[in-house]
């Protein structure tokens, strides 16, 4: 019994499977350290999705390509012929697929707020990463996660560069039976140096009560008022009870 066990045993460690597996495991591990290497940015800055969710996700993308790439070592070299003929692009279309519904649950939307978009988009780029390791692109797989982390950390300082501008949104609560027109609201945005920008207006009533969001672009970089000064004008402004300020990330 013990040598028909033996025997079962040993198919699964002849020379070709022993170097597919050596090959697989170091591809693995290179995934991974490039997938902790860009998710240190998202860990450095608090977000929910850091170093150990981008590693996992680098990791499992690499070893799903490296299966594909070794049908003949499946069940110890026993396999069927047709899983020699395996399109390993259908698993990378499935990898990507699975990651969309990653990216998609951490991406949050509060009104006209929307934030994750980055991480989103970073957690579908690691498992691309994910993907060149495993199909042997050892070298673009680094070129891509150090350019990535590059980006992710500096690319705020680059935009800051730029011309640039950014975008506000605002909630304002009035008084009860006490409203501004739209007319009233946009001179007061344009004299601190902002524009309601189009199609973002969404007004509640609750008992005679009005509350107003929406987003104000400012004009340029150093041609709007910082939010301490707009706030102290709407803070101003006839029949406002309440009101609330942030930027509008995305």
């Amino acid at each position: 019994m013990g040598n028909i066990l033996l025997e079962a045993l040993t198919i699964y460690w002849t020379p070709q499977e022993i170097a597919a597996n050596v090959a697989a495991i170091f591809s693995i591990f290179f995934a991974l350290l490039l997938g902790l290497l860009v998710g240190y940015e998202r860990s450095y800055r608090g977000r929910a999705a850091g170093m150990r969710t981008y590693g996992l996700v680098c990791m499992a993308s690499c070893a799903l390509v490296v299966l594909s790439a070794h049908p003949e070592t499946w069940f110890g070299g026993k396999s069927l012929d047709t899983l020699k003929y395996v399109d390993p692009s259908r698993i990378i279309q499935g990898i990507t697929t699975g990651i969309g519904f990653l990216g998609a649950g951490v991406i949050m939307r509060d009104g006209l707020n929307i934030s994750g978009l980055t991480t989103a988009a970073s957690i579908w780029m690691v498992s691309a990463i994910g993907v060149l390791v495993g199909v042997g692109f050892h070298g673009t797989a680094l070129t891509v996660s150090i350019l990535a982390s590059v980006f992710m950390m500096w690319g705020a300082k680059i935009e800051s560069l730029l011309p640039l501008r950014h975008a506000v949104l605002i909630t304002l609560l009035f008084h009860r039976n006490v409203g501004l027109t739209e007319t009233d609201i946009s001179h007061l945005i344009r004299s601190h140096g902002y524009e309601i920008a189009n199609g973002s207006f969404s007004i509640n009533q609750n008992n005679g009560q009005y509350e107003w969001r929406f987003v104000a672009v400012s004009k340029g970089k150093h041609k709007s008022a910082t939010l301490v000064k707009l706030s102290e004008g709407l803070r101003q402004a006839k029949g406002v009870q309440d009101f609330k300020i942030s930027y509008a990330r995305n």
